[in-house]
């Protein structure tokens, strides 16, 4: 079984419907779509979101996380450790476009899949 970490600003960041206009409920959104993946695959998922944290209603098969601290890049470094830290990185996906965090979440054992692609996988 598959573990999905989601880099969730670069997921909501792959399609520009306007979420830049209301980030909080663009969060929303995505955590409901990650509920149906969750549910219909049977699979973890933990998203991480950059900004400051709110509160989102979750599911219990969808953990949602914050940054750690702000700044550039601030959930990618939560990611990679996630990913480094992971009892079994082999069984771990995470989803970015992100150059830079698919080579870090690569040297962990964890395999990647592009945001867009992803994005498209919720939307089927």
């Amino acid at each position: 079984m598959t573990r999905w970490l989601i880099d969730g600003m670069n997921v909501i960041g792959s399609r520009p419907d306007g979420w830049w206009r209301d980030r909080g409920a663009a969060q929303g959104r995505l955590v409901d779509d990650l509920r149906r993946f969750a549910e219909t695959s049977g699979e973890r998922v933990t998203v991480v979101f950059d900004g400051r944290e709110h509160t989102i209603e979750a599911p219990p098969d969808v953990e949602v996380l914050f940054a750690s601290s702000r700044g550039r890049n601030a959930a990618d470094h939560d990611i990679a450790t996630l990913a480094r830290d992971d009892p079994d990185p082999h069984g771990l996906t995470v989803v970015t476009s992100d150059a830079e965090l698919v080579a870090r979440v690569a040297l962990a054992g964890a395999s990647t899949m592009g945001a867009g692609h992803f994005r498209r996988l919720l939307d089927a």
